[in-house]
């Protein structure tokens, strides 16, 4: 089977209910720039960009881990990661999905490709953190960030098959879609790999299948290894022109399996003991039930002392349910704890970090 170019437009392709072939989307794209709500223009931006002549794109990364910059993707790398897409998840021809992803984001663009190149009939709703609120169609697929997953879980059954993406999952809720019949997957990934190259499903497990052992897969013709630093290194030559470093800790469990760990860029040393703050917080989540993170700030004696950052009011009986966590070690202490209103986010809801320590940690 040849693979399907750029510049085709599957047959079986609909949007909001309708065929369109590449000219009269051209027309959709005018028409949602002029006249569009915002969240269609910036589809129509999309769109103009994807049909032109040119055999490349530039996309904006999220600027979670810095600022926000646009690199330059090629097209033909999209198709392809809409096709390994297609092959890993089961997503067949004609089958319907939801778009409920900014369009200014990869994610949010690679909904659109897959659905122009697998031939898949695609709604569109406004980006929101509650997507499915008013809507009782049922849908084949769709993709959310974990935020509009958790406001959705009442009517979460309406998407046969979720990929989840752009931060990581909680345990809580985890374990919120344990009852659920949707199948649901966590994907890794980034702008620089046209997004997700691998994938864990979090539910739905069959009697040999549970969560402990569900380690991240990676998709069809990728390559993964390890730096010297632990960090995952990608070689996927149909999306990638290069091979691509990460700053992503994991542990290879097979060939193609890896368990991811945290940032190594967000890694602590604290009085000579290395913590990463993603396994901090994966223990930290069974007492706190609204968005934290942990971090750490610049301290004499220890090089860096370890914070906690939580989302929310001053709560003391929170504070005492963390001093009494059995799970965290002794050095996973938080040195201190500090609440804010709100935290600092990116365009597409990625919490920033360290603009967030800096607001919220008065000298």
């Amino acid at each position: 089977m040849n693979t399907p170019s750029y510049d085709k437009v599957h047959l079986r392709f609909k949007l909001n209910g309708s065929y369109f072939d590449r000219e009269d989307l051209m027309e959709v794209a005018y028409s949602y720039i002029k006249e569009g709500e915002p969240y269609e223009q910036s589809i129509g931006d999309f769109l103009m960009d994807w049909l032109n002549e040119k055999s490349f794109m530039y996309v904006r990364t999220s600027g979670s881990t810095g600022e926000a910059k646009p690199i330059r993707v090629q097209k033909q790398a999209m198709v392809n990661s809409a096709i390994a897409s297609g092959d890993f998840f089961g997503i067949n021809v004609g089958d319907s999905a939801l778009h409920c992803l900014p369009a200014g984001f990869i994610a949010g663009k690679m909904m659109l490709v897959r659905a122009m190149i697998l031939g898949l009939e695609i709604d569109l709703v406004e980006p929101s953190v509650s997507p499915l609120e008013g809507l009782d169609k049922i849908y084949d697929f769709s993709a959310m960030i974990p935020l509009q997953v958790e406001n959705s879980l009442p009517k979460i059954d309406q998407i046969k098959k979720m990929i989840v993406g752009g931060a990581p999952i909680s345990s809580s809720l985890i374990d919120s879609l344990q009852d659920k019949s949707s199948e649901i997957f966590e994907t890794y990934g980034m702008t620089e790999t046209v997004t997700h190259i691998a994938a864990k499903k979090i539910n739905n497990f069959s009697n040999s299948e549970n969560l402990a052992t569900s380690n991240f897969k990676i998709l069809p013709n990728i390559t993964i290894g390890i730096d010297d630093r632990g960090c995952l290194v990608i070689d996927a030559p149909n999306i990638a022109e290069e091979v691509i470093v990460t700053n992503d800790l994991v542990e290879l469990v097979s060939a193609d399996e890896f368990q991811w760990k945290g940032r190594i860029d967000h890694v602590i040393n604290s009085g000579g003991v290395k913590l990463i703050p993603e396994q901090i917080e994966k223990k930290l989540a069974e007492v706190i039930t609204t968005r934290f993170f942990v971090h750490g700030i610049e301290e004499a004696s220890l090089g860096q002392k370890l914070i906690l950052i939580i989302e929310g009011r001053q709560d003391a009986k929170l504070l005492e349910n963390i001093k009494n966590l059995s799970s965290l070690d002794k050095f996973e202490n938080p040195k201190e704890v500090y609440f804010t209103d709100a935290f600092l986010e990116t365009e597409n809801g990625k919490i920033k970090r360290k603009a967030t320590v800096e607001k919220s940690v008065k000298p």
